[in-house]
């Protein structure tokens, strides 16, 4: 019998799967085989769900583009997943750190250990909004496997009420809500093969979603020319040598070529590119690209203008 006073006991996050009863009598394979078919509810939820996606990302690049940033806000393995994905925009896509912010319940003790109670702040929630000055340009986006998290549920309610653009992510079917926000997206990922563990599809799926999210934002606003990173930092031997075959692969150079170009060019790769194949100056190319607002194929169709240049420094 539930208890009524049990407020997480209704959620579909909470109920136990019928497939995995006999999880405890599994053998190691056939466990393995169990989570291979409910993982593949994973990309069914995320299926479901294409335009609820789609709407977000042309927002989120709307407001990079207007300097806007985004807040991820969680508790638990939600919270975590938004820092990790904001730890990994600025060498992926050369950003300041600032622009993908993670608000985690309890702070960064709780990215490597659980704090008792963290999550069931609203008021804390509300107040790490305004610590973070977040505005009316910025973008919100709160993850709640369970739909229930009041730290959460407070962020959202106080930057919905300071006209940030707000996005409520859960995997409970009918999440209820007694403010206004703008979207809510459901991964419908259904029970958990470990009964309530939402670090399983739940996880997985808000990961995927998250990925989603950023990349297809930091397209749209000229991060990535045709399937390349061309705005990556070169902080490490790894990233160094990616932004050097990267500029091989545009210019035809060869190695010692492209190092001397990218070293003339501020280690830009995006300015590099445009510089050589349009046979220009760095000034020439920073302000082509400025033209283009940071796109490189949009940069590499333009003429180019000196009057127009002179014109765009002033």
């Amino acid at each position: 019998m539930t208890d009524p006073q049990d407020r997480y006991a209704h959620l579909s996050t909470e109920q136990p799967n019928l497939s995995s009863k006999d999880l405890d009598r599994l053998t190691s394979a056939e466990f393995v085989d169990l989570m291979q078919r409910e993982d593949e509810r994973v990309l069914e939820a995320l299926a479901k769900v294409r335009e609820e996606l789609a709407v977000p990302i042309e927002e989120l690049a709307k407001r990079f583009r207007s300097g806007g940033r985004l807040f991820y806000v969680g508790a638990g393995t939600s919270g975590r997943l938004g820092m990790l994905d904001a730890a990994e925009c600025p060498p992926t896509f050369g950003t300041d750190p600032d622009l993908v912010q993670s608000i985690l319940a309890g702070g960064y003790e709780c990215l490597v250990r659980s704090v008792e109670g963290a999550e069931d702040k609203a008021d804390e929630g509300a107040a790490a909004i305004d610590q973070r000055g977040v505005s009316a340009k910025d973008f919100v986006l709160g993850i709640a496997a369970s739909s229930t998290t009041p730290f959460v549920r407070g962020a959202l309610e106080r930057a919905k009420s300071i006209g940030a653009f707000t996005v409520f992510l859960t995997c409970h079917e009918n999440p209820k809500l007694d403010f206004p926000i703008d979207r809510i997206v459901v991964l419908d990922t259904g029970p958990e093969v470990l009964t309530g563990s939402t670090r399983l599809k739940a996880g997985t799926a808000t990961k995927l979603f998250l990925n989603r999210l950023t990349t297809g934002a930091m397209v749209r606003i000229g991060k990535v020319y045709e399937n390349r990173m061309v705005d990556l930092y070169l902080t490490c031997d790894k990233l160094r040598e990616r932004a050097i075959r990267t500029t091989r692969e545009f210019t035809g150079l060869d190695r010692e070529g492209a190092v001397v170009l990218l070293q003339k060019m501020g280690g830009s790769v995006k300015t590099a590119i445009l510089a050589h194949r349009r046979n220009l100056d760095r000034e020439a190319a920073e302000a082509l690209l400025s033209r283009a607002g940071g796109m490189l194929r949009e940069a590499l169709s333009l003429q180019f203008d000196t009057s127009q240049d002179k014109t765009d420094r002033t």
